[in-house]
């Protein structure tokens, strides 16, 4: 489809003599005034506003104002017989694109301005998308919760992100401790540069030493060439080390140099090699009670944790279950191509109940078993896994109790995130509906079911 393009001018001459020469190439519409253009502004949309100076009531920088408050508004030029600098400098001041005088106006200048502007556009959008595609993989959108345990968790990585200072992750497994890392990393001076990742409990000592620092070729059996390690593949980045708890002596005394001296060796070499990074490490055990029992080194347990950053265990904050649930819904529903919307209340009930050793990762797991068996629009407590509906009662049916008390409802869950994807796109309605998962015509609908509409 061509670009659309809307000209305004009081003289009919100059409006159907830029027509016919642009029309080639885009879709023109014509207005004689500010009145008439603001009429098509407001019911279509345009990439391109043309506009002159002089109007009759009403001048072309007023009209481009009104244009740039549009929620998608077009690129704007001003046209005047009357140019001077000052009106140049007013013009960009008000939001035009670009400034252009009629008495030098030439057909071929004007499509190369609009043709570079539209680039600028095109490439400014594309910009804005890749940000917001990062952000949803890697930054706390994907962290969700409102609980004052995880709203805390929150504060503390927007505080330590722009630093250099050495984190430490503690919590149970399956709590996001690794979601975490990665929004430290996003949201950090290093957010261009790699981001690597570790599982320590993954490798053998040996294999692990080599993971990390590299080796030289010879360097022990099966070592036919040089490998580099993964503090030189973070070169300016950040490197994240998982289950730090499972590494061994020797691996505890070269990371121990490295936080010390921003230096390290390959195994096999005797050369030092430095690398600018930031380290990150997590795990799920108790590393005071490892200090104590003499398995992990006192020096470098307080050198890693420059700050510790404590993930709750989800039975501690089982108020952001709903918010979680439907998050998940969405993101599996859509995935499948399946009319999943809601719990019912049976199903939402179990959910509450059970105390999810798992953490977020069993619940995670858990509402993608139920999408994919749902036969309705609701998932219901036979979609549930047999753990989760056996796990029900006792002491666990507290946040059952808790919910009915703070009247926390699927729908009222529903509200919040779509609150929070309002108030996160700052007001975006299509970017809003398409992080949460739900179709534009859909969103607008849940808008006035939940009386948004003015948000």
């Amino acid at each position: 489809m061509k670009p659309t393009l809307l000209i305004v001018d009081d003289e009919k001459p100059t409006r159907e003599g830029l027509r016919a020469a642009l029309e080639d190439r885009y879709d023109v519409y014509l207005a004689e005034d500010a009145k008439a253009a603001t009429e098509l502004l407001e019911r279509e949309n345009f990439d391109v506003l043309l506009t002159d100076f002089r109007l009759p009531n009403e001048d072309g920088l007023k009209l481009i104002a009104r244009a740039k408050s549009l929620s998608k508004p077009p690129i704007c030029i001003l046209m005047t017989a009357y140019g001077s600098e000052e009106l140049a400098v007013d013009a960009m001041k008000r939001g035009a694109d670009d400034y252009i005088a009629k008495g030098r106006l030439q057909i071929d200048e004007l499509e190369m301005r609009i043709a570079r502007a539209l680039r600028q556009q095109t490439l400014e959008v594309e910009n804005v998308s890749l940000r917001q595609q990062l952000d949803t993989k890697f930054g706390m959108e994907n962290i969700i919760g409102e609980s004052p345990l995880i709203q805390e968790v929150f504060e503390v990585v927007q505080q330590v992100a722009p630093t250099r200072a050495a984190v430490l992750l503690s919590g149970e497994s399956g709590t996001g401790k690794e979601l975490i890392a990665k929004a430290i990393h996003q949201l950090s001076p290093r957010a261009k540069q790699p981001l690597v990742v570790v599982h320590c409990a993954a490798l053998s000592p040996t294999l692990l030493e080599s993971e990390l620092f590299g080796h030289e070729r010879g360097a022990f059996t099966g070592a036919h060439e040089r490998r580099i390690g993964r503090f030189e593949q973070a070169q300016g980045g950040t490197l994240f080390l998982d289950e730090i708890g499972e590494i061994d002596a020797t691996i505890q005394i070269k990371l121990l140099r490295f936080l010390g001296e921003r230096t390290f060796e390959r195994v096999g070499s005797n050369k030092t090699l430095t690398a600018d990074l930031r380290l990150i490490a997590a795990t799920n055990k108790n590393l005071e009670d490892l200090v104590k029992a003499g398995t992990f080194r006192d020096d470098l347990f307080f050198r890693l944790r420059v700050v510790e950053i404590h993930l709750p265990a989800l039975r501690e904050r089982t108020g952001d279950i709903p918010l979680l649930a439907l998050n998940f819904l969405r993101e599996f529903a859509n995935e499948n191509g399946k009319p999943v919307s809601d719990f019912t209340a049976d199903a939402l009930e179990l959910l509450m109940n059970y105390t999810w050793p798992g953490n977020v990762r069993e619940l995670r797991a858990a509402i993608e078993h139920a999408v994919v068996l749902c036969r309705g629009e609701k998932i219901s407590a036979r979609d549930l896994p047999p753990s989760v509906r056996a796990g029900g009662g006792g002491e666990a049916a507290a946040p059952a109790r808790m919910l009915a008390r703070n009247d926390l409802t699927v729908k009222e869950a529903e509200k919040q995130l779509i609150i929070r994807a309002l108030k996160e796109t700052k007001g975006n309605r299509t970017v809003a509906a398409k992080r949460i998962g739900m179709s534009r015509r859909t969103f607008h609908r849940k808008l006035h079911t939940y009386h948004l509409e003015g948000f």
